[in-house]
């Protein structure tokens, strides 16, 4: 760890990071069978929901890209990341006889095909595996047998490079009693390699990467200020919010060539370079908000952190006892020489959400009423991320509900 038991940033520090190969570029995706050749494997699986599988311009360049080591294509992944789900990609996975699984699209694919490589590394039976989950929110995974992971996303929300990943169960499709949330965490989750192409990014609706975009912008501005930086991760997150500012900025202007895609997608990969380690993550408090406010209805997790993100850092910037990294923040957003450097970082992260076109007040989504605020703050303080907040918060149910009431 990279804090005292006082919770203040020390000099010393231990950074363990095992990434993915990385290949970035325009049609890079064409690398795809060359990549699994190097890592002896032989046939592939694609993890994709319905909308990626049945659109040519996505679908095709990886099918291509993977040539005779095509195996088949799942494409039943879902928003929801059923465990369900990731039981049907198991049974799909052992008919194709495949030895690697290819997530493309979203975060709801990666994480279904890492719940897919950790069911396939057992002989475990849906009622057993639901039946933990019920108990413990997780999912065990097995010291070996777990099938790799090659990444390829479509969108923005920088999970690519982790070793977290979400699911969820309901009754409808589960052998459980009531709609859980939870997750699963190991370093064999991490991908075995993350191709980045800007020509299948272009495809994706507006509407979805703007969301997504925000997500992993947030993971850049929580990086600096987590209780357990490193000065490594400072320097990649920094960087990254350089490049996503102005990428961002040119998307909202209307820019969708591939220049703009690549800088985006540059800021993507530095915001999540490191983030995601053996034993932490440094997810903090907007991603705790993020878990709180999508546990009921349909509110999108990027247009949670949209909305409640600028509310946050006014709380963090706030409290006088509490290194929120402000001036880091403002050097990286371009406002370093603003008089008011806090209120500076505030304004720059709210102007680039509304240059993404994303909603600015709870009330305007489908998320909680202000009845449940209470609740909702308890979930947030409750969250896991929590324990990475920046050193010194030690936030209340009402502070928790006041950034809620600012964000309504």
């Amino acid at each position: 760890m990279t804090r005292s038991p006082a919770g203040e940033r020390d000099a010393p520090f231990r950074f363990e990071y095992h990434p993915s190969t990385i290949r970035f570029g325009s049609n890079c995706v064409d690398d795809l069978e060359t990549e699994l050749e190097r890592r002896g494997l032989e046939r592939a699986l694609i993890v994709c929901g319905s909308t990626v599988g049945s659109t040519p311009e996505v679908i095709d360049p990886v099918r291509e890209g993977l040539g005779d080591r095509l195996a088949g294509v799942f494409d039943e992944t879902t928003p929801k990341k059923r465990l369900a789900t990731a039981v049907d990609g198991r049974e799909a996975l052992e008919a194709a006889d495949a030895d690697v699984l290819v997530s493309l699209g979203g975060g709801s694919s990666l994480d279904v095909a890492a719940v897919i490589s950790v069911l396939a590394a057992g002989d475990r039976s849906h009622e057993d595996v639901a039946a933990e989950f019920a108990e413990r929110g997780t999912i065990s995974v097995p010291d070996e047998g777990l099938i790799p992971i090659v990444t390829v996303p479509t969108t923005l929300a920088g999970a690519d490079l982790s070793m977290v990943a979400g699911v969820t169960a309901a009754p409808d499709s589960s052998p459980v009693e009531a709609e859980l949330g939870g997750g699963i965490s190991d370093p064999g989750l991490m991908a075995a390699a993350a191709f980045y192409d800007p020509e299948l990014v272009a495809t994706t609706p507006d509407a979805i990467l703007a969301g997504s975009a925000m997500n992993g912008f947030d993971k850049g501005i929580e990086t600096l200020y987590a209780g357990n930086a490193t000065p490594i991760t400072d320097a990649t997150a920094r960087h990254g919010l350089e490049k996503l500012e102005d990428g961002f900025r040119a998307f909202g202007d209307g820019d969708r060539d591939t220049e703009t895609f690549e800088t985006i997608l540059e800021g993507i990969v530095l915001v999540q370079y490191g983030i995601s380690r053996p034993g932490e993550t440094t997810a903090s408090i907007v991603h705790a908000f993020g878990h709180g406010l999508t546990r009921t209805g349909d509110l999108q997790q990027g247009a949670a952190h949209a909305i409640v993100v600028p509310h946050v850092l006014e709380y963090l910037f706030d409290q006088e006892d509490v290194d929120a990294r402000a001036g880091m923040l403002a050097d990286a957003l371009g406002v370093g020489e603003a008089a008011d450097g806090p209120a500076a970082v505030v304004e720059a992260v709210a102007e680039i959400r509304d240059a993404l076109g994303l909603p600015t007040r709870l009330r305007d989504v489908d998320g909680p009423e202000k009845s449940e605020f209470s609740d909702v703050a308890q979930a947030v303080l409750d969250d896991a991320f929590m324990a990475n907040a920046p050193p010194g918060l030690d936030p209340t149910v009402e502070e928790i509900e006041g950034i809620l009431e600012a964000a309504w």
